[in-house]
């Protein structure tokens, strides 16, 4: 599935996008109203001196369930919810809908993942309306990857408890028990590609070394493990593959910078292609033309583009480059070539609306599809190996995602399965309504307004953080946000500085020590809400809410802006960005440190940009939740600035998840996360 489609598959339960990649002053301040505007109203940043807890002093060490004690498990343990409350998140949580999946190769049945048993599994239809058949269960979330081009055999994935340290596996495509490709505790399995004779399965994993991808090929008919490169360390995946066996390898290097070799099996040679000793953004495949690649990057333009890249005959070792499609001022956020190389489909990030475009693949014509052109987000998922279907989703911002097989020999597409909404009118839904926020410096900031029907006058108000922070707050249907509306609430979504979407300007704007420059952003945000929500000459009250870099984002509405929010709700947010940097998992630390700054060359600024620094100002309830699994997030960041927090006889309670990771999968779960949330928002803010 292409990285737009699994935003919105992830997006139609929980309104936290948890990337996070993806973190003391004595005298508190006078809350912010709209009366004290400008940039004299920021809190003064603390001094290295001032830092608050010294990071080598901290009293956790690592991630995982392992670092916390079976006794701080049972005293941080959720709370229930009062039957009243609950009911209703019950009834929208079980507002489900299926995956848009992949097609076999004969287009004969359709496999997608479906969490309809509370947990996400794979599931089969025999033909549009047909009666779906589970193919895997059991307790831990499973995914399909992949099938093979022969269709005889599905690759899946199943993560333990949100750990996400996946395993790899076999199924056979008429169902049956998994066969173990590898599932290794502490270790991550990840797949990369199936070769087009079906023979290798293709995947990626750090067993060697933490920090560090070996990439391996699975022998489907001797049942063997090879290793299919390991020529350097580093964060290698599988981009593409040549039916020669060449594979197109992509080098993570940063957050979001990337470089791009191909590896040539037979030859055991590594050849360099794009993105090499630079730091830019690349996304490539291989391109119907000889040595083409095609390659979207933002590089020579304020927007991400797609083009081709092919060899300059006249210059070895250098490109030809064309701009493909159409050019605007929005960014391509998500393509892919099919395996024939017969047809490129990419998407445009249209102010948060997703827009689906095609190509054919040889000569560039732009091609017409049948999809609706007024819904919020068209995106794409898998293409049959011949080139025939591909699956589609479609999001119109009332109804759960509606996946369709687009058949392009016939130009029509077909609906394969529907979303369940049991009990639930979506039509009633909220729908997302797009504004600015005025920054002190003279920024607009983009910001999502979903409004309820009615609330008491002046309605509370809940500002939600995205996660990221390379992230963006997106419209269309959502379950988790019409939550806080039924419950009275004015549901606000900023795109702050740092957000994806639009332009490479605002997105690297908060990169490194440049965050403590638009940090206020955060604070801005609560003063507009003030002043936008206003009734009757009266300001309402304000809370912050988010998930991952959104949840430290509250933290930092919570500490550093004491006074801007009038109560908060972190969800799996850093706490101090030192000590994260530390101890988030190996593998993740590289990209980390590219986003958020090196700990020792840019130490004062982590310190002045660490919610701990700031708990002494602290004066409005806190509510933390937190999974134990946590690999991004340790759980170490929400034990300890809750401690602080509590020690000071402020209002802090804290919730951990002993069977969850970075955020909540399991549906009883994510009824307490979201239904806690709720509640604890409703109760402060509607004093």
């Amino acid at each position: 599935m292409n990285a737009t489609a699994s935003y919105f598959a992830l997006a139609l339960l929980v309104p936290l996008a948890v990337g996070c990649g993806g973190a003391p002053m004595t005298a508190p301040l006078p809350p912010v109203t709209s009366a004290t505007p400008g940039p004299e109203t920021m809190p003064p940043l603390a001094t290295p001196s001032d830092a608050g807890p010294n990071p080598s002093a901290s009293s956790y060490v690592g991630h995982g369930v392992e670092t916390l004690t079976p006794e701080v498990l049972e005293k941080y343990r959720p709370v229930a919810l009062a039957a009243d409350r609950s009911r209703r998140v019950q009834s929208l949580v079980d507002v489900r809908a299926p995956g848009a999946g992949a097609l076999a190769p004969d287009g004969k049945a359709l496999f997608f993942s479906w969490s309809i048993t509370g947990i996400g599994q794979v599931w089969k239809v025999d033909g549009p309306g047909a009666f779906p058949q589970q193919l895997t269960g059991g307790e831990d979330i499973t995914s399909l990857a992949a099938i093979t081009p022969d269709g005889r055999t599905l690759v899946v994935q199943r993560d333990r408890k949100g750990e996400e340290n996946p395993g790899l596996y076999l199924q056979p495509a008429s169902g049956g028990a998994l066969e173990v490709v590898q599932h290794v505790p502490k270790v991550q399995t990840h797949f990369e590609a199936v070769s087009v004779d079906s023979k290798w399965v293709y995947f990626t994993s750090n067993d060697r070394k933490p920090d560090s991808y070996v990439v391996y090929r699975f022998d489907l008919s001797k049942k063997e493990k090879q290793v299919a490169f390991d020529a350097q360390e580093g964060l290698w995946h599988v981009s593409d593959i040549k039916d020669d066996g060449r594979l197109l390898l992509r080098k993570e290097t940063g957050s979001l910078t990337a470089e791009y070799s191909e590896w040539d099996p037979a030859k055991s040679v590594l050849t360099p292609l794009v993105g090499q000793g630079e730091t830019e953004e690349y996304d490539a495949r291989y391109g119907a033309h000889e040595g083409e690649l095609l390659v979207v990057t933002n590089k020579t333009g304020e927007f991400r583009r797609l083009y081709s890249y092919r060899p300059d005959a006249s210059a070895p070792g250098k490109w030809k480059i064309a701009p493909l499609g159409e050019a605007t001022n929005f960014d391509v956020d998500g393509f892919d070539v099919d395996r024939k190389r017969t047809r490129i489909l990419y998407t445009i990030n249209e102010n948060g609306f997703t827009r689906l475009r095609a190509l054919d693949a040889k000569t560039y014509r732009p091609l017409k599809t049948p999809v609706p052109q007024d819904a919020d987000h068209v995106t794409f998922g898998a293409t049959t190996p011949d080139g025939r279907y591909t699956t589609i989703g479609v999001d119109d911002g009332t109804h759960p995602l509606h996946s369709y097989v687009l058949d392009w020999t016939r130009g029509k597409m077909t609906a394969w399965h529907s979303p369940s909404t049991p009990e639930i009118d979506t039509t009633r839904f909220a729908r997302a309504k797009l504004e600015w926020i005025p920054a002190r410096d003279g920024a607009k900031i983009p910001v999502l307004v979903r409004q309820p029907e009615a609330c008491a006058s002046p309605c509370p108000v809940v500002v939600s953080f995205h996660g990221g922070p390379e992230s963006q707050a997106r419209p269309g249907f959502s379950v988790g946000a019409q939550m806080f509306v039924d419950a009275g609430l004015v549901f606000v979504e900023p795109n702050v500085r740092g957000s994806d979407g639009y332009g490479k300007t605002w997105l690297h704007a908060d990169d490194g020590p440049r965050r403590l420059d638009i940090i206020t952003d955060i604070e801005d945000a609560a003063k507009w809400a003030r002043t936008r929500f206003a009734s009757a000459g009266k300001e309402p009250r304000v809370g912050v809410y988010g998930g991952s870099y959104g949840g430290y984002s509250a933290l930092m509405g919570m500490t550093m802006f004491a006074g801007a929010y009038d109560a908060g709700v972190d969800v799996v947010g850093i706490s101090d960005l030192r000590t994260f940097l530390r101890n988030t998992a190996p593998y993740r630390r590289v990209l980390r440190i590219s986003e958020y700054g090196d700990p020792d060359r840019d130490a004062d600024a982590l310190a002045k940009l660490s919610p701990m620094t700031y708990v002494d100002r602290v004066k409005a309830p806190l509510l933390i939740m937190q999974g134990a699994s946590d690999p991004r997030v340790p759980a170490g960041e929400a034990v300890q600035i809750h401690e602080s927090i509590a020690a000071r006889g402020i209002p802090c309670q804290l919730m951990i998840f002993p069977d969850e990771g970075h955020g909540a999968q399991k549906r009883e779960n994510r009824v307490l996360m979201l239904g806690n949330a709720i509640a604890f928002l409703t109760d402060h803010l509607s004093k």
